[in-house]
């Protein structure tokens, strides 16, 4: 099964003592930059750990680091550690004509197992811990939780402010996510699958007219892909990201009731095969949110059912009956 790769998106971090900072992720900091600066993006690449170098292969981070929106920020004159949180290291990063975050955690071997360039976060907003409002999966069969849980061996969202406690679902059977050879997302389990509202909410963002990828290749210019986000009573938004070209169903500013569809899961976006990427934050856009933690009210967890559960990576889930 492939990895999704993961979606580089813009935050800022809030300021944190650098006394802090760990030797180790302070020679990690200073390779990338050296590195960066003279564009050996394959030097890069070498400082990744095994699963981070599945998730985002030689090619995509080459892609990546000459395609993206900051490639015409130019080098890097310095990185200030900014703050941790959860095992992920915040860089406030100055490029020669621009800023952002970089973030970076460490497996035990000092090898890179998450990275992220990021901008600045509203801090104005209200920080959201979890939902308040009761949640339904959204979806009816059972979906296989990829990326899922509040550390970072369980999740690599975590180390995105702005996607922490996301959630990277789709659907396997025995042990694969597609039939055949997997070249064509038609061959995707959970390709097609409907997506439905979990809870009654407000569509606040609907972006449409985006393509779906050829599996194994991904769209970074335009992360989330076909999307719709969700406001609930409670001011919280639910992010559905990577939806199929063509299908979704509602329309901004249409209030919708638990169980309407909104959508298919598609692979639009930054994403290397169907799945849907779920999440909550505390603003209509992803990039400069804080996410929060995504609880459903009564589902079934590896055939057991649950209330008020947050699933975790390699969790079969599905809404009870």
């Amino acid at each position: 099964m492939r990895k999704i790769v993961c979606l580089m998106t813009l935050m800022a971090c809030v300021s944190g003592t650098a006394q802090m900072q760990l030797g180790n992720y302070a020679k990690a900091a200073a390779d990338f930059m050296d590195l960066y600066n003279v564009g050996d993006y394959n030097g890069v690449f070498e400082m990744f750990d095994v699963e981070m170098k599945k998730a985002l292969p030689k090619e995509q981070t080459i892609r990546f680091f000459t395609q993206n929106v900051y490639a015409p920020l130019g080098a890097i004159t310095k990185m200030d550690f900014a703050r941790s949180d959860s095992g992920a290291y915040y860089y406030r990063t100055f490029f020669e004509k621009g800023l952002a975050d970089v973030v970076i955690s460490l497996n035990p071997q000092n090898q890179i197992n998450g990275l992220r360039i990021q901008p600045v976060r509203n801090m104005e907003l209200p920080i959201l811990d979890r939902n308040t409002t009761k949640m339904s999966l959204p979806f009816q069969e059972e979906w296989f939780v990829f990326w899922g849980g509040t550390e970072v061996a369980q999740n690599y969202h975590i180390a995105e402010i702005s996607q922490q406690y996301a959630y990277d679902l789709l659907m396997v059977e025995n042990g694969s996510s597609h039939r055949g050879e997997g070249t064509a997302n038609e061959e995707y389990l959970v390709f097609g699958k409907e997506v439905i509202a979990p809870c009654d909410g407000r569509v606040v963002r609907v972006i449409t007219g985006v393509t779906d990828n050829v599996p194994g290749t991904t769209n970074p210019e335009q992360l989330t892909g076909n999307t719709v986000v969700l406001k609930t009573d409670a001011e919280e938004f639910v992010l559905f990201a990577h939806l199929k070209e063509g299908t979704v169903a509602v329309e901004e500013g249409q209030d919708v009731r638990k169980g309407h569809v909104l959508a298919q899961c598609g692979n639009s976006g930054n994403s290397t095969e169907p799945h849907l990427h779920l999440s909550l934050q505390n603003q209509i856009a992803m990039e400069g949110a804080t996410g929060a933690k995504l609880y459903f009210d009564q589902i079934l967890v590896n055939g057991e059912p649950r209330q008020d559960y947050l699933p975790v990576k390699e969790d079969f889930i599905k809404n009870l009956e």
